[in-house]
């Protein structure tokens, strides 16, 4: 997938619900089954998962749902799991109830034939979700999951985005700068997050926060979906600066 000819430079991360694909039904029925394994209370009202990790999430179900929590880093640890579990059990529903967003297939294939470039995900869906998730869709072969942020680290996204970074340097041999580094993401959470991490947001309105709301988080480039890969090329190029040879 990658050009050994090329020095690697750029990074490109991606969000992936909303993002990438829409599997909103499927998560939530497995949300909803490891919140009541876990608590043994019903999950009644939802909370905003956009921007959020999975850990983040479940303490907004619990208060939302006002459920008190017990041991947290013990409670937490088990809904994880359970929500492994749940998702996995579901995975045979993902094509029939979850789409890949549009132009989310040639997008990446579009960055993956870019020279010196690496693209991963940084999400806050625990890690054999978020492969299950790209992988029920065919997107899974355009990166390198092996280096990508998850929701199963107990970080926050700015910080999943500095250790991808760190972690993309020393599987490649190559230095990924936080100028050659973007973030592609449906969300203004996610939006801010970069600008934290150091990484360049580029906006999709493909989710509920519309392109005044990517804006006003901080996003200079705002793509309204997918399906115009030009744009989107042009937008990484302008959004990075590569390291000059010599």
């Amino acid at each position: 997938m990658f050009r050994e000819e090329t020095p690697i430079s750029r990074l490109v991360l991606w969000n992936i619900d909303l993002t990438l694909v829409d599997v909103a039904q499927v998560t939530r029925a497995a949300y909803a089954e490891a919140f009541q394994q876990v608590t043994g209370e019903p999950l009644v009202y939802l909370a905003s998962t956009a921007g959020r990790t999975d850990s983040e999430i479940f303490y907004e179900f619990l208060a939302r749902n006002d459920v008190d929590a017990e041991s947290g880093a013990a409670q937490i640890a088990d809904f994880l799991h359970a929500l492994g579990e749940a998702f996995a059990r579901r995975r045979d529903q993902l094509p029939a109830r979850g789409r890949a967003m549009p132009g989310a297939p040639e997008a990446l294939a579009a960055v993956a034939a870019l020279d010196g470039t690496v693209q991963t995900v940084v999400t806050g869906t625990i890690m054999p979700n978020a492969v299950a998730k790209l992988a029920a869709f065919g997107l899974d072969g355009y990166l390198d999951l092996s280096i990508g942020g998850f929701g199963s680290e107990h970080y926050p996204k700015a910080s999943l985005i500095q250790f991808t970074r760190m972690r993309a340097a020393e599987a490649h041999g190559s230095a990924f700068p936080e100028s050659a580094t973007v973030y592609i993401t449906d969300s203004a959470r996610d939006v801010e997050a970069a600008l934290i991490g150091h990484a360049t947001p580029i906006g999709v309105a493909s989710g509920s926060t519309t392109e005044s709301q990517l804006r006003s988080a901080g996003a200079r480039y705002v793509l309204e979906d997918l399906t115009d890969q030009q744009a989107l090329l042009h937008m990484i190029r302008g959004a990075t600066r590569l390291p000059q040879a010599g």
